[in-house]
């Protein structure tokens, strides 16, 4: 396997295992304890993480032999993760409170609200019915929007330095 097939491997396995493992977890917690402040702030923590996570990938697009693969696995990973925290949000308050969505949430529903309302397409079949339930869906718009605009601009001039970085070390003058 030549050098540039290997990259392109890793870069397409590594993302894939990890959505597969952060659906797997997903899906194997029970989620069926209550919403209370104590998850509002593991919520918090969470997004912090991933703000982490973010500065973290940065750097390795930046020092990657391939920073353009390296920059679309840091978006892939950082996308299912922030998708899956809302969604673990959503189905714990769901069962807190039946009745805090238009319908009850499984893990498959909570997920599928949180991609229609990442994505933007709302299909109204499910609805926040609870204040809390749309305060949460609120802030998961206005993380949206951040997520779409600064962790991809951050991603995007990370990569752009890694490309410039790669430029300058083979420029031998």
């Amino acid at each position: 396997m030549t050098r540039s097939r290997r990259f392109v491997f890793w870069a397409v396995l590594r993302p894939t295992l990890t959505t597969a493992c952060l659906l797997a977890v997903y899906f194997a917690v029970p989620l069926t304890r209550s919403f209370t402040g104590v998850t509002s702030v593991v919520l918090g923590c969470s997004l912090g993480a991933l703000g982490v996570l973010v500065g973290w990938q940065a750097k390795a697009i930046v020092r990657s032999p391939t920073p353009l693969l390296r920059a679309v696995e840091a978006l892939a990973t950082s996308v299912t993760l922030f998708l899956v925290v809302f969604a673990g949000s959503y189905c714990l308050m769901e069962n807190n409170a039946p009745g805090t969505f238009s319908e009850p949430l499984t893990h498959v529903d909570a997920l599928y609200f949180t991609v229609t309302v990442f994505s933007s397409v709302g299909f109204g079949d499910i609805v926040p019915r609870s204040q809390p339930a749309r305060i949460l869906t609120t802030v998961q718009m206005f993380g949206d929007l951040v997520f779409l605009g600064l962790v991809g601009k951050i991603l995007l001039d990370a990569m752009r330095r890694g490309v410039q970085r790669q430029g300058r070390d083979a420029d031998p003058t």
